[in-house]
């Protein structure tokens, strides 16, 4: 699932390609927006903001889009072969170089560039905001920290609080604060917390191959997600998975029940055991 960090990384990919150079191409295929054509448009930049994407354009418009769970946008030379399949290509932006496809975008908007700020409003600091200050984590912190009983784990995912980490980072953030995703926030040094979670997105910011623990080695990039094959890398004990969160917001949650003691769940996946 792409997490803060992907979106920006994304995000500089299309501003690569796409920034200052007029659209041959640009077609939006979405139902409220089929008959949309951005062909002659200027893509006057890129904005990234938690999850959420914006392509903007000469006219004071940008195209607004959630990757969700398996969004993406795959950026190669103009003229060279899709390597997804037609029907899964949501949106078409192509110059005389590039050409930049949204792929399984299911949500697309447009709307007006003067207007961004309002459609993110709802959100959390932005982790990857290149102008991060105090007053943000500050800001980050307090949020995470006015709900005290709610489970850290479940708290990480809200971008209300503080928008980029997603269900990687959620596990990853827990084992590195040595507290068990189903702690509660009370039991969890917030001010650590926003820290971490921007360390960690701001190191994979600027790379597809995302990594948590500083190892070299592939089997040893990531602490505890999807890593129930494997031993902790800290006490060589088994890398348990449970469910966490209800209804559209469950998540499958990875965890050490030695370095995370407290309120783990006994582990209810295949293969976890």
């Amino acid at each position: 699932m792409p997490e803060g960090d992907t979106v920006f990384h994304t995000g500089h990919v299309l501003r690569q390609a796409l920034a200052g150079r007029v659209l041959k191409r640009g077609e939006l295929r979405h139902p409220r927006l089929s008959t949309t054509d951005l062909a002659g448009r200027t893509v006057s930049g890129v904005r990234t903001y938690g999850k959420h994407l914006f392509v903007q354009f000469d006219n004071g418009v940008s195209l607004h889009n959630h990757l969700r769970m398996d969004g993406s946008w795959d950026v190669h030379r103009a003229g060279g072969r899709w390597r997804a399949p037609a029907h899964q290509v949501r949106a078409v932006l192509a110059n005389a170089e590039y050409e930049a496809l949204g792929v399984r975008i299911h949500d697309m908007e447009l709307l007006r560039t003067d207007r961004e700020d309002r459609r993110v409003a709802h959100l959390g600091p932005d982790l990857l905001d290149p102008e991060w200050s105090a007053e943000h984590a500050r800001r980050a912190s307090d949020a995470l920290a006015a709900q005290p009983d709610r489970e850290i784990g479940v708290a990480l995912l809200d971008q209300t609080v503080m928008a980029g980490v997603g269900n990687v980072y959620k596990a990853e953030v827990c084992f590195l604060l040595g507290v068990s995703p189903w702690a509660p926030v009370s039991e969890v040094d917030t001010e650590t917390a926003v820290r971490l979670s921007r360390e960690l997105l701001s190191r994979n910011a600027a790379r597809l191959d995302r990594n948590t623990t500083g190892f070299p080695e592939r089997h040893r990039k990531l602490w505890v997600y999807e890593q129930t094959r494997r031993g902790c890398l800290k006490c060589g004990g088994r890398i348990s998975v449970a469910d966490q969160g209800a209804g559209l917001e469950v998540r499958r949650t990875w965890f050490c029940p030695v370095c995370q003691p407290g309120q783990n769940r006994l582990s209810d996946h295949p293969g976890s055991q």
